[in-house]
């Protein structure tokens, strides 16, 4: 897909830009360092630079969003499930936007402070839908829109300002075509356009220093969910060796590099992640283990025929699976039913009953799973 050029943006910047940081070319070079150990779960590194940020400008919204950010990414490893840090990301973010407000009631003209407004309003979006906070989500969501409207001046003098309107173009299409609950709300948005929010987004991971690795993030998610497997494999590897020890894209990395038969990759990824679990480093949790383990006891299981390590890392999946509650999980109930396969193939019928009782009672009646099952109990009904 061809890049959107700056010529394509629909509005060039007017206004001034005196004071902006998002602009300053000094601030940049002294966030790099900070923005990296963000992305890294370097959390504490990072937070020291951010209120360094923040002392010296205590009435910009930067900082407070920055700190924000840093909440938001010891949420993520978790899938969302932790709320050990909801309070802080909303103090944050909720002090991103009074900043914010301040200096716009001042200047409508202030793009950076609009830009700001739509992106802390819209990562409180993000956080009220995973927590079903519907009516919170709409709100936060409507404001959002009508800042990065007004954001948009900024469009044609940084990358950082394009970020929520290629999020907007992509997924109002996307929700519209997957949520038909939620089609009635979308009737007060304006409309999107998902091959231009891609290609805005493209432009924004390549040229963007803030909203770079966001960008990348949402291609990565984008092009895996639309089966352009090939293209998120390209930037999941971007990302975990850009940042080697974030969590979230180490195990993204490795399952992308598993279903494409990389496996000798998908092997080294998975073990490293696992290692990082084991000594307890920032942002690896049992969401991670359940991925990489999985990943270790198939290659275990049908490559290598080390049935005893293969049952070991199945434990561990199962295992990992019940201390985050994601028993619904497909590595999950997979791992039951290679088990049960393992257990057959060293004609431990017992065991292999055992597994495949577990299969069928949490399957699907169409499925495979639940028909390969039911064979195996019925052929081995005085077991």
């Amino acid at each position: 897909m061809a890049e959107i050029m700056i010529r394509e943006v629909e509005v060039l910047p007017e206004g001034n830009i005196k004071g902006m940081l998002l602009v300053n070319k000094d601030i940049k070079d002294e966030l790099e360092g900070a923005v990296t150990n963000m992305y890294n779960f370097r959390y504490e590194r990072a937070e020291k630079q951010f209120k360094s940020l923040r002392r010296r400008y205590p009435e910009h919204p930067m900082p407070y969003f920055l700190m924000g950010l840093s909440q938001w990414w010891k949420i993520v490893p978790t899938n969302i499930q932790t709320l050990q840090y909801d309070d802080l990301f909303f103090a944050y973010m909720d002090t991103t936007i009074q900043k914010a407000e301040r200096i716009y009631e001042k200047d409508e003209k202030n793009f950076e402070a609009a830009f700001f407004l739509a992106a802390a309003h819209g990562f409180e979006a993000r956080l009220h839908s995973e927590r079903s906070n519907w009516r919170k989500a709409t709100v936060a969501s409507k404001n959002a829109i009508e800042y990065m409207e007004k954001a948009k001046s900024g469009n044609g003098l940084s990358p950082e300002f394009l970020f929520g309107e290629s999020l907007f173009n992509y997924y109002s299409i996307w929700i519209h075509e997957n949520y038909k609950m939620l089609r009635p709300v979308l009737l007060f948005f304006p409309s999107g356009d998902k091959r231009l929010g891609i290609k805005q987004l493209r432009y924004v991971a390549n040229n963007g220093f803030y909203t770079a690795t966001e960008a990348k993030l949402f291609l990565m998610k984008i092009y895996s969910e639309e089966g352009n497997l090939a293209e998120a494999l390209r930037v999941a590897q971007d990302l975990a060796i850009r940042y080697p020890d974030n969590a979230y894209f180490q195990r993204f990395y490795a399952r992308l590099l598993f279903v494409q038969g990389h496996f000798t990759m998908a092997e080294h990824t998975s073990l490293d992640l696992l290692d990082k679990l084991e000594k307890n480093k920032p942002g690896y949790e049992a969401v991670g283990g359940r991925y990489a383990s999985y990943i270790l006891g198939y290659i275990n299981q049908n490559k290598y025929r080390d049935f005893t390590k293969a049952k070991k890392y199945y434990r561990d999946v199962i295992k990992y699976a019940e201390m985050t509650g994601e028993r619904d999980s497909g590595y999950y109930l997979n791992s039951f039913l290679n088990l049960a396969r393992i257990a057959e193939q060293e004609k431990d019928l017992k065991e292999a009953k055992r597994y495949y009782t577990i299969v069928i009672n949490n399957s699907e009646k169409k499925s495979d799973n639940f028909k390969e099952a039911r064979a195996f109990l019925k052929a081995n009904k005085k077991i």
